[in-house]
């Protein structure tokens, strides 16, 4: 199995974070947002993968070298951020069967095996969540059957609520590639970019059949707050807890919190939806919301809907705080913010 994987963006809507590490390499709820899709894929039986990079894109290639040294991984440099079509198109070369293309600014919770249990016959599969703010997403607009009519950017009328998430399946890579082609050879969308989904309609336009599966969570983590809430989500199904070697000493721990091994929290409460990573120290603090990345120090502060890079050091703040990785944030006072 193959995989597309377009990762070459900057995350500007993540800044300062981004400026040192990429966007899918922060972390969510102690685990790297690259690595759930990655997990996720190869348990579907995922052998090779074509990394679309550009932004900080050496860190991308040792992290992947690192904790994956079975998957074959291929790296072409998107140089001009041209789009999403743009994009999967310099993977072409390495693609000679079915894939999966999946853009890694989000996790999902879905059966990678749909396509093949469930539409042995389609020549694409989107997966696609119901949503109520449909105005925010392109939306997909099905026939009588289920299948993709149609994708519209960010409807004002309710013409449909499945909204695309960014995750696909590709049977028909031939016409998919044709598509694409025909796609750039166009004149660019509104933004100045070729977009995927102009693809995806040549298919339909083609005859194609492209299935609509659903999944049971989609958490995009492509924002500050959109990440947070992919956090409190994971933290509260299955990732929370203490960790055996963290040392929690006269602290309140809410039961939606991390605290991973070798951290220390000392006289503070961590609230709901707290990640205290590996070698992090919490001391004489109340955290909510927020954050606390490896060998980080967070000392007599109040943080709510903060993110502490690793090795930064935040004294005396109170409030909502965006530090990046070594970065300081010292302040007079005792948790009364910057003076």
């Amino acid at each position: 199995m193959k995989a597309v994987v377009p990762i070459a963006g900057k995350g500007t809507r993540l800044r300062p974070h981004t400026h040192g590490v990429p966007k899918p390499l922060l972390k969510v709820a102690g685990k790297p947002v690259l690595d759930y899709v990655l997990d996720d894929l190869i348990a579907a039986g995922l052998d090779e993968a074509v990394f679309v990079v550009g932004h900080l894109q050496e860190a991308v290639r040792a992290h992947v070298a690192e904790g994956y040294p079975g998957l074959r991984a291929r790296y072409v440099v998107q140089e001009v951020q041209d789009g999403t079509a743009g994009a999967v198109a310099l993977a072409e070369p390495w693609i000679d069967e079915e894939l999966f293309i999946v853009f890694a600014d989000a996790i999902y919770e879905a059966d990678f095996g749909w396509p093949a249990e469930r539409e042995p016959d389609a020549g694409a599969v989107i997966w696609a969540k119901e949503v109520e703010d449909y105005q925010r997403y392109g939306v997909i607009v099905t026939d009588g059957d289920g299948a993709m009519r149609r994708i519209v950017e960010k409807p004002s009328e309710p013409v449909s609520k499945l909204a695309n998430i960014g995750l696909y399946y590709m049977r028909d890579h031939e016409l998919l590639f044709e598509g694409i082609r025909r796609t750039l050879a166009s004149p660019p969308g509104p933004t100045g970019e070729y977009y995927l989904t102009d693809a995806f309609q040549y298919m339909v336009d083609a005859g194609a059949r492209i299935a609509i599966a659903p999944v049971a969570g989609w958490h995009d983590a492509g924002k500050v707050e959109t990440l947070l809430a992919a956090n409190r989500h994971l933290l509260a199904n299955g990732r929370g807890g203490v960790a055996e070697g963290a040392r929690v000493e006269d602290s309140q721990v809410a039961k939606t919190a991390r605290i991973e091994a070798g951290a220390v929290v000392v006289g503070s409460r961590i609230g709901g939806n707290v990640t205290v990573e590996a070698g992090a120290r919490v001391e004489n603090s109340d955290l909510e919301d927020t954050i606390a990345g490896a060998e980080a120090a967070v000392e007599a502060s109040r943080l709510r809907r903060s993110i502490v890079g690793e090795r930064a050091v935040v004294r005396g703040f109170a409030g909502s705080l965006l530090a990046a990785d070594d970065s300081q944030a010292l302040c007079e006072g005792t948790g009364q913010g910057p003076r």
